[in-house]
């Protein structure tokens, strides 16, 4: 596999960056997140490419940055007056009201059901991505998804 990076990142760009967006919850800390991935992959291309693998090296990357806070460059700015509700991945209201249920969960709750359900991968390899063991990934998408099981039961019944 002799693909130059550029050419990868061009044509893998659009995909990561909706991806980072949906663990995120913001385009542009998704940005930040993937933007910084792809200069650690920069470096470590020779290797990930070796390896047959920049998809995954990506994804773990962002999952991780997007995960670990500590890490994160960014941070969330208390103002007087809220912005205006930012335009969502969909215009429709139940497509919009699944993606602030789905950004009101804890980063690692979120990457978990993004992982399982947006990018369908196993818990084996949600476990190897989050570099956690199958049992947390079961544990935190059973709380990820009782949470959004109360948060739409709850708006149902306030209907």
């Amino acid at each position: 596999m002799d693909v130059d990076f550029r050419e990868w990142a061009a044509v893998r760009l659009p995909a990561l960056l909706r991806y980072a967006h949906l663990l995120t919850g913001d385009r542009h800390q998704a940005e930040d997140v993937v933007q910084t991935a792809l200069v650690r992959m920069l470096v470590a291309w020779p290797r990930v490419q070796r390896k047959d693998d920049p998809e995954g090296y990506a994804r773990r990357t962002i999952t991780r940055l997007a995960i670990d806070s500590r890490k994160a460059r960014w941070r969330e700015r208390l103002t007087d007056a809220p912005p205006e509700r930012p335009v969502g991945p969909a215009p429709d209201e139940d497509r919009w009201e699944m993606w602030e249920a789905l950004a009101a969960l804890p980063r690692r709750q979120r990457a978990v059901v993004v992982l399982r359900y947006y990018e369908d991968l196993s818990e084996e390899q949600i476990a190897d991505v989050l570099g956690c063991s199958r049992g947390t990934v079961k544990s935190q998408a059973s709380k990820a998804l009782a949470k959004l099981r109360a948060r739409f039961e709850a708006a149902e019944v306030a209907r």
